[in-house]
Parts: structure tokens; C-alpha cells; sequence
């Protein structure tokens, strides 16, 4: 693979090169005959096979997650979420220790190393909040909660610039990799100002299915405001709002 430089910059097939765009710019690359019939049916390509079977359940899983707190990635993703979440899933899909390689399966990896999994690389959860909280995931009444105990917001939260107010999200679920099957449940704070000014306890509570056997998530995020004439409007660029996964439980 080759990357293209130069005023005119080509997509398309020219003789043997084959010449196109992606997110990290222009590329060439040269034509091959390999078929996709050869690759299914060819023994040399078992091992390919292997690896394509795995990463396709690797991203079928962080799909499933991506679905399941879909409501608060509206406003805090970026742009290669879903490749660093399937690279993620894939490490822990190689830690099932039980299944064959071609076979293994993210219920049976390490979920754990999801833990801290931020879904907005250009806004961590721990370098945009400083506050102290704590986390309790019952699994019998399927209450999955947060409590964030009063805090000074401009201490505690690294605001971007125009901002003046801020809240916290948060997100549980309950989650069959294999099935691609959740329940989930969000919560969310009062818009609250960055000031110097005290907050009271701040409990974010989240419902699953109670007595759920399922891997439980727990996620919390931060999305930032701007007051205008008494009313708070979203920051246009959501790229400051961070969303983390601090705590799991894989039953």
C-alpha cells in the first residue's frame, strides 16, 4: 500500500493499481487475483478463516454495546470508535481460554479489560472530571448506580472554553454477546453551573433486568453547556464530552 502525494489525487482502477480513499487520506494499492471463493474454500487459508470468523464476532459484539448506550453516544464519540472498540473486543475475545481458536467467543474472554473504555478518545472521563464517586451494581434488583458526593464543579470538571454549565449521563446494561440481545436504562443530573459553588450528592441511578445473569455495564459521562439569555444550549462541538465504562460485572 502506497499513499498518493501530489496536486491530482486518483479513486478508481488504472492497469494493475488499484487506487483509492480512505479516512487517512489517498492510497494505491496493486491489483491481486486472490477471489473470495479461494479464501473460503482454500486450506492454506484456514488460519485467514479463523481470523475473519473471530473479528467478525469481535465486531459484532461492540456493536451490540455501541447499541445498548446509543443514547448517550449522540453527544460524546469519535471518529474511530468503532474500529478502537472492535480492537479492544478482540483482546478480550483472545483471552477465552475454553474455545478453539477460530470459535472463541467475547462471553468467554476477559471482559474486565473493557473496564475504562473510553467511547470519545479526545475527551477522557479522568482528565475532564476530578471528583470522587462510587459505583454499586446489584444484580438482584438490577440497580446499577452511581454516587458522586458534593464537589466544587470549577476544581473538580476541566470545562472547555465557552462553557458554562454542565451534566452528568450515565448508562447500565445487561448485555448477551451471544445473542446480541440487552436491556439497558440511562440516567442523567440537573444542567448544573461551573462555579464555585458546592453541589449536593449526585446520585445517577440506571435499571436492568433484576436478577440478570448477563454481563452488567456501567457507564458515566460528562456533556458540557453554554447559558445564553437564561437558557443552556449544547456546545456545538461535542468532541469535550467525555463517556467512560467504570465498571463492569460479568456475573
Amino acid at each position: 500500500m502506497a499513499k498518493q502525494n501530489g496536486l491530482v489525487r486518483l479513486v478508481g482502477n488504472v492497469g494493475d493499481m488499484t487506487y483509492y480513499r480512505s479516512k487517512d487520506g489517498y492510497f494505491a494499492r496493486e491489483k491481486t487475483s486472490l477471489t473470495g471463493d479461494r479464501i473460503a474454500t482454500d486450506p492454506k487459508f484456514k488460519r485467514t478463516r479463523e481470523n475473519m470468523t473471530e473479528f467478525g464476532s469481535a465486531g459484532k459484539a461492540g456493536k451490540t454495546l455501541r447499541d445498548s448506550i446509543s443514547l448517550l453516544l449522540k453527544n460524546a464519540k469519535d471518529g474511530r470508535l468503532i474500529s478502537r472498540l472492535c480492537k479492544t473486543m478482540m483482546q478480550v475475545l483472545k483471552a477465552d481460554t475454553v474455545n478453539k481458536r477460530g470459535q472463541r467467543k467475547v462471553s468467554a474472554g476477559d471482559i474486565n479489560r473493557l473496564v475504562g473504555f473510553e467511547f470519545n478518545a479526545n475527551a477522557v472521563l479522568n482528565t475532564t472530571l476530578f471528583a470522587p464517586y462510587t459505583t454499586n451494581m446489584n444484580r438482584q434488583s438490577g440497580a446499577l448506580n452511581i454516587t458522586i458526593p458534593a464537589f466544587k464543579p470549577s476544581s473538580s470538571v476541566i470545562a472547555p472554553e465557552g462553557a458554562t454549565h454542565f451534566k452528568f449521563v450515565s448508562a447500565g446494561a445487561a448485555i448477551n454477546f451471544d445473542t446480541q440481545v440487552y436491556t439497558s436504562g440511562t440516567s442523567e443530573s440537573a444542567v448544573l453551573p461551573w462555579d464555585e459553588n458546592t453541589t449536593t450528592d449526585i446520585t445517577l441511578s440506571n435499571t436492568v433486568t433484576a436478577g440478570s445473569t448477563l454481563p452488567l455495564f456501567l457507564v458515566l459521562g460528562i456533556q458540557f453547556y453554554q447559558e445564553v439569555n437564561g437558557s443552556q444550549y449544547a456546545l456545538t462541538n461535542s468532541s469535550f464530552n467525555a463517556l467512560s465504562i467504570v465498571d463492569l460485572s460479568k456475573a
